[in-house]
């Protein structure tokens, strides 16, 4: 058996970067990588490990023999231990066993830079490499067109394990399979971004992937990593952008994972208070320490490198934020100045929004947030944190709320739904009905919806349509887009065999075409995130439970006039103020037959006549459907 060689990809500029917290590119170093040395092939491996007595390289290629292969450390006091070892490549399976120099702790750890691993409940990393000839040069050449904040943003929130199964119903799909299944389905759809629960390689699957142990690698459930990149390469051609949810919040204690990494608290926070997660039994990073912050910024920039990614939504953001998030008086310990917001995080994820937009052009980054912390999505430079979009939990929250009531009672709680607007502009938010919400107990979407078979559907489209004409980007969770009516269920395929009867295919229908008007009307994208694409027409018909705005584009020929009627009551004659005399010509109907609308039609276009309403000097009169949200433009 081969001993180990002595070699080092780093240099001391490195090792300065990495003490620094600012080593971002630290996948290039730290890792098994396949070179050639002295004209004979093998891996060198690097290891952070500064508590260790001794690192040793196990594997298949040993007979996982402890101290057959045995890494050196650095002089530098960088705590990085490396060599080469000859003779062998692609594909061998390996660990880290660190003997600690503390207590004498051995501890059998994956690699945490590891680009492959073991197909669970297999633990070992896997030597690969990352090569691949991409085909998606016109989508990166051009996607800041695509993912700019004022362009046209629908995400379809994805989870790979249960979205479609094989025909047994268990075996998973494969991302090859994803490749032509999904991407079809998007593409038919209309959305313009998918997003991935995590991708990232995680042990136990009744976490979703919210618990990761390879945060460099793809899960091997599905694939390789070169079949991941072609899922995604088959995206961009595509025209639809991806985000991976990325989860530096918290991570599992698992033995073979970044816990107690070298027998010391390595990567989690030290204090209890700080380093541990009441609510999901997890480890919290430490994110004043240099070495951990270049480990997570390192990451989110290599799926961004590597991947071709666009866009990083960042997991529990709120957790990060506060001392004493989940945590009882006497279990926290308030900042320097008594306070209970995390300094080293509120650091910490202005540095990871400042690497990212600096080094990627066109991506974003979206914070699920779930509290009124200030600046979310503001620059740094202006006191931010930088993100480019917040998730809107409050819309989403007050949204699903009103909806739920029986609608003899909505013209009682109608400030739910306006209340959004008083802070809609605040950030710059989406508007989330994600896997969060079709969980534990809370029902399908389609499922809080009052009534009979008919007024379900009915809300659910009025949902819908309300969603995507209110401000903001939007973000549906797999399953809602044709009204799944079970809760998800992580273990199994969403129920495809619904698109058979006509109401389901309905709300996939109008899905998409929301999707199509998202996209072709500049009014619902360009300011959307300012209070200048955005006015009422009356918000206090309370006892009709109806509203009316205007969304305003660049132009004022493309803009919007928007209707909704909250009840099943048909209202003849409605009369809404205009801004300006024309025609209005109706864009959208919920109540549409194809949708499997009641079809309660007004002429396709509505003369405005001159007689004065709501303040304006010109109004229209409307007939509203039950339950529906109709969408006019003025010509």
């Amino acid at each position: 058996m081969s001993n180990v060689q002595t070699h080092s990809l780093f240099t001391d500029f490195d090792i300065n970067l990495f003490k620094a917290g600012k080593h971002y590119r630290l996948y290039e170093k730290l890792g098994a990588h396949l070179i050639e040395k002295d004209g004979i092939k093998g891996v060198y491996f690097a290891v952070w490990a500064p508590s260790a007595a001794s690192v040793s390289v196990v594997g298949d290629f040993n007979y996982w023999t402890g101290g057959e292969n045995l890494l050196q450390v650095r002089w530098d006091s960088s705590g990085i231990w490396e060599g080469f070892i000859p003779n062998i490549g692609h594909g061998a399976i390996y660990k880290y066993k660190i003997a600690s120099s503390i207590d004498g702790v051995i501890t059998e750890k994956a690699d945490p830079f590891s680009f492959y691993c073991e197909k669970p409940p297999h633990t070992a990393s896997v030597v690969w490499d990352l090569e691949n000839k991409w085909i998606d040069e016109s989508w990166m050449l051009n996607r800041k067109k695509h993912n700019d904040l004022d362009k046209p943003y629908s995400v379809y929130e994805v989870h790979l394990g249960s979205w479609k199964r094989g025909d047994d119903g268990k075996t998973f799909l494969t991302y090859l399979d994803f490749a032509k299944d999904l991407v079809g389905h998007v593409k038919e759809m209309g959305f313009t971004h998918v997003e991935f629960m995590p991708v990232m390689e995680y042990p136990y699957d009744p976490s979703w992937g919210y618990q990761l142990t390879g945060y460099f690698a793809p899960t091997s459930r599905f694939g390789t990593p070169q079949e991941f990149m072609h899922l995604i390469e088959r995206l961009h051609q595509n025209d639809i952008g991806v985000i991976l949810d990325w989860v530096p919040s918290h991570f599992p204690d698992d033995a073979h994972g970044l816990g107690f990494f070298d027998g010391s608290n390595l990567y989690e926070h030290p204090d209890r208070r700080k380093g541990y997660h009441p609510d999901w039994k997890s480890l919290v990073f430490n994110y004043g320490r240099s070495e951990v912050r270049s480990f997570l910024i390192s990451n989110a920039l290599f799926w961004l490198h590597h991947y071709h990614v666009d866009g990083l939504r960042v997991d529990a953001v709120a957790s990060m934020l506060y001392l004493d998030y989940s945590r009882d008086d006497g279990e926290w310990e308030p900042n320097i100045f008594g306070g209970n917001q995390n300094l080293d995080t509120i650091s910490f994820l202005k540095e990871f929004n400042e690497a990212v937009y600096l080094n990627y052009e066109g991506v974003q980054t979206i914070a699920e947030e779930s509290t009124s912390f200030p600046m979310v999505s503001k620059p740094t430079d202006m006191g931010g944190l930088g993100f480019g979009m917040k998730w809107m939990m409050g819309w989403m929250h007050d949204t699903l709320n009103y909806f739920k009531k029986d609608t003899v009672y909505r013209k009682y709680h109608q400030n739910e739904l306006t209340f959004s607007m008083t802070y809609t502009f605040t950030e710059n938010f989406m508007l989330p009905l994600s896997h969060d919400e079709v969980v534990h107990g809370k029902k399908s979407i389609f499922g809080r919806m009052p009534g009979d078979e008919w007024q379900k559907f009915a809300n659910l489209r009025l949902l819908y349509g309300y969603m995507f004409t209110h401000p903001g980007t939007k973000l549906l969770f797999m399953g809602c887009e044709f009204g799944q009516s079970a809760e998800w269920n992580f273990e199994q395929s969403l129920d495809w065999h619904l698109l058979q009867y006509p109401y389901h295919s309905g709300i996939k229908k109008l899905v998409t075409d929301l999707n199509g008007l998202y996209k072709s009307e500049p009014a619902l994208y360009e300011k959307q995130f300012s209070s200048e694409g955005f006015e009422w027409i009356n918000y206090s018909d309370h006892q009709n439970a109806v509203f009316s705005f205007i969304r305003k584009g660049n132009l004022e020929k493309d803009n919007l006039i928007i209707i909704c009627n909250f009840t099943e009551v048909v209202r003849e004659d409605y009369r809404i103020g205009i801004p300006t005399r024309g025609i209005l010509t109706e864009l959208f109907n919920s109540d549409a037959k194809i949708y499997g609308g009641s079809d309660v039609l007004d002429s396709k276009k509505v003369t405005i006549d001159t007689s004065p309403y709501d303040g304006r000097d010109y109004s229209a009169a409307l007939l509203l459907g039950p339950l529906s949200v109709k969408v006019f433009k003025i010509s």
